[in-house]
């Protein structure tokens, strides 16, 4: 039976605090101090929630029966009321792109890895919310969206302009889904930006053009942080994301290991990589500064250095086109296997996918006594590269 206000209002105090059901999951929790509060249960991906709907007798029943029903709308439309009612405090709107895009990414969060949502946010938060953040959904234009990738194509990142646009889509139509817009905008810019490299990305495969891009970033005159993480990246040869995320408590320096955690990896599994003496000693001589922060390549906006630093610099020196933070990899995968080393050995050191799930999880160590080997050659490679000597064989060095 439902509640009356009379009821309500006639409510006495207790010793301990007790309900006053009104139906639908909305109730009345009178306090033994007189106080009186409405509340709502319910239950949202399997865990069960309660959300505060106001104070008698500043809300009255009515009031509080409709909140009640908003509540049980956003439920149908698989919506957390709660996270809601978070970013209503923080002062967002139910239904701008800032919104309905965090909302998103809440959503999302427990499917990506961590490095993928952190890079999704990152994206938003630089590129995309400044413009609009606070821009209803529904009102958004293709080109207002094209005017943002824009200034992201004028900086000479391509790549991020691309991704960045299927993002904002990806939030559009996640959007779509909970009735808060109509149409993905993003469909009408197909062919307006300009293409990045298909297939893969721009990377240096020969060794005379890698030792001159060593000696570039040993020459960089910029942040300390940012030329350790440029001098480290071609010994590593990781995700962009996964090397500026690296984290001290990741690292075993006597060992010569980082050990990346699963969740951060694109394929959900723990990854091992040797570290070579030489990237030891750039570690080492970083420690000091950024020794007491969570991340090894520390700035004061996220934490680290965002992923896109690495590759802005590489660009600014010259390479635009040609390298790319993330072309590492594809040089060492390359030159490594003109070399001769197992393709096994090289495709682990890279983390590729490995399609059992039973063998990617016992093979985050596979080859581990090879791999030592392969990149500490590889390291004494890139050395004698830089250093513009003769450089025999990496293969006659193992």
């Amino acid at each position: 039976m439902n509640l009356t206000d009379i009821e309500i209002k006639n409510a006495q105090a207790a010793d301990k605090p007790y309900k006053l059901h009104d139906g639908q999951g909305l109730y009345v929790l009178v306090h033994s101090n007189k106080s009186k509060y409405f509340r709502i249960d319910y239950s949202f991906a399997g865990k069960r929630k309660t959300l505060a709907l106001g104070t008698y007798p500043r809300t009255r029943l009515k009031e509080a029966r409709e909140k009640a029903y908003t509540v049980k709308k956003q439920l149908e439309d698989g919506i957390d009321p709660s996270l809601v009612r978070r970013l209503e405090k923080a002062g967002i709107k139910e239904n701008t792109f800032k919104a309905v895009a965090n909302e998103f990414l809440e959503a999302n969060s427990k499917r990506w890895s961590e490095a993928h949502r952190n890079h999704i946010q990152e994206c938003f938060d630089r590129d995309v919310y400044p413009w609009l953040g606070d821009r209803p959904l529904k009102d958004l234009s293709a080109i207002e969206v094209l005017t943002v990738l824009r200034r992201i194509v004028d900086r000479g990142a391509l790549e991020t302009a691309a991704r960045t646009k299927q993002f904002i889509g990806q939030a559009i139509r996640y959007g779509i889904a909970h009735g808060k817009a109509e149409r993905d905008v993003t469909q009408d810019l197909r062919g307006a930006l300009p293409s990045p490299v298909k297939g893969h990305y721009a990377a240096i495969k020969t060794p005379k053009e890698l030792g001159q891009l060593l000696r570039d970033i040993h020459a960089y005159k910029g942040s300390f942080i940012v030329r350790t993480a440029l001098q480290i990246q071609p010994l590593v040869f990781a995700r962009p994301a996964n090397l500026v995320m690296m984290e001290w408590s990741e690292l075993d320096l006597d060992l010569a290991e980082w050990r990346i955690p699963g969740e951060k990896m694109k394929m959900k599994t723990d990854h091992i990589v040797p570290l070579a003496k030489q990237a030891l000693e750039l570690l080492r001589e970083i420690q000091p500064l950024t020794g007491h922060r969570q991340y090894v390549f520390y700035s004061p906006n996220d934490g680290h250095i965002s992923r896109e630093t690495i590759g802005a610099t590489i660009r600014r020196m010259g390479y635009t086109g040609k390298h790319t933070a993330h072309g590492f990899r594809t040089t060492a995968s390359t030159i490594l296997h003109e070399q001769g080393f197992h393709s096994d050995m090289i495709e682990r050191q890279l983390a590729h996918a490995e399609r059992n799930a039973v063998k990617a999880a016992y093979n985050h160590a596979q080859y581990l006594p090879e791999r030592r080997r392969m990149m500490q050659a590889w390291a004494d490679y890139l050395d004698a590269l830089r250093k513009g000597a003769d450089v025999i064989p990496i293969r006659k060095s193992v």
